[in-house]
């Protein structure tokens, strides 16, 4: 009979600095403005486009973001320069990714009563690595302490939800009695914050998690992992194109299809009905229905495709307990966010309840856990 596999604990980081929607929008502005006078001519003559003024309130209704946190905030304001000014680290230096990472760690296995010697295998699963090798997650290991083994994994804002999913194998297999899957998103360095419709949308943040045999488990809050179920289906609506390759293309690094780029308006009409389909039959393979769940943990990218495909689900609007919002104050984090809700609005779960843990993205991805707290 395969091992019962809980979450037993998870951590939270949130970077030092954070950013309003009004701060971003003086910078942005400020560059529209700079752009349209440098570009006059060519805008005359339509050759180009002139650069539309943003708000604080745009933002806030076409998104539900009021601000987010970022690990560098030098940069990011600056109007020429629009990008965070993040020192580089020598190589005998931990890397600000590993640094987020074991920032988060360290809370999640305190939450679990975990410590170094209780972990079998470390999981780094994001959107963006900072760079190809050594992974990252060898060198979290390496700073926390832990034998056994470690890679990273990249699969977009589902990265962490495929994380879990394998960490879930691995003890169900018995090859592993504790992993710890680590989503250290450092986002800011992808974002293009001088385009008006995704300048806004990300944040910084470091989420862990801890998946253990139910055996081994000894913290007050476990939710024992029922199963899981992910699906990924191709899409050009939501890329992200630079690479190492760049260098070999002669791109341009800073050109605004090597940054974060989306067609919104798509990824809202495809991935909401995809999303609510997926987690309605992963439901069924319990013979459980939307009406058994006391807790949705979504993705948190956009607040009107949180609460479309809760409504889908339910039947109905969907209340802030029932399926918690998190993106008004860290924006969309990518694979963190359905973790985040998950972190900050579990506790008040009594034994037998049931919740969902979902991820939805690029790729397209999408990764659900089906939950039961212990």
């Amino acid at each position: 009979m395969p091992n019962s596999v809980v979450i037993s604990g998870t951590g939270l980081w949130n970077p030092p600095h954070t950013i309003s929607n009004e701060e971003l929008v003086t910078a942005y502005n400020a560059h529209a403005d700079q752009f349209n006078a440098d570009n006059a001519a060519a805008i005359e003559a339509g050759e180009l486009a002139a650069k539309a003024h943003s708000s604080a309130e745009f933002i806030e209704k076409a998104s539900g973001i009021k601000s987010r946190f970022a690990y560098i905030k030098d940069g990011i304001l600056d109007v020429n320069r629009l990008r965070p000014n993040i020192p580089e680290r020598g190589d005998d230096e931990l890397s600000d990714q590993a640094e987020i990472g074991v920032n988060a760690a360290k809370l999640a296995l305190a939450a679990a009563n975990k410590s170094a010697a209780d972990i079998d295998a470390v999981i780094v699963s994001c959107a963006y690595t900072q760079r190809s090798y050594p992974a990252i997650a060898i060198e979290i290991q390496e700073a926390l302490g832990i034998e056994g083994f470690a890679f990273d994994m990249l699969v977009a804002c589902s990265a962490a939800t495929f994380g879990i999913h394998r960490a879930y194998e691995m003890i169900a297999a018995g090859t592993a009695k504790s992993v710890l899957i680590i989503n250290p998103e450092l986002t800011s360095p992808q974002v293009n914050y001088g385009d008006r419709d995704s300048h806004f949308i990300f944040g910084d943040v470091g989420m862990a998690t801890v998946v253990e045999s139910a055996e081994s488990c000894t913290s007050e809050h476990r939710y024992e992992i029922l199963s899981t179920k992910a699906v990924t289906s191709y899409s050009n609506n939501i890329r992200s194109n630079f690479g190492y390759v760049s260098r070999a293309n002669d791109a341009d690094p800073y050109s605004a299809d090597r940054l974060f780029h989306q067609n919104g308006r798509k990824v809202f009409k495809e991935v909401c009905p995809m999303a609510a389909k997926h987690i309605i039959e992963h439901l069924q393979s319990h013979d459980l229905a939307s009406s058994d769940v006391s807790r949705w943990w979504l993705h948190q990218a956009n607040i009107n495709m949180n609460l479309l495909i809760a409504k889908k689900l339910l039947g109905r609007d969907a209340s802030a307990e029932e399926a918690p919002i998190v993106l008004d104050r860290y924006a969309n984090t990518a694979s963190a966010g359905s973790l985040i809700a998950f972190n900050l609005h579990h506790e008040d779960l009594v034994s037998g309840d049931y919740g969902v843990i979902c991820s939805f993205g690029a790729g397209y991805s999408i990764g659900s856990l089906v939950v039961r707290k212990s």
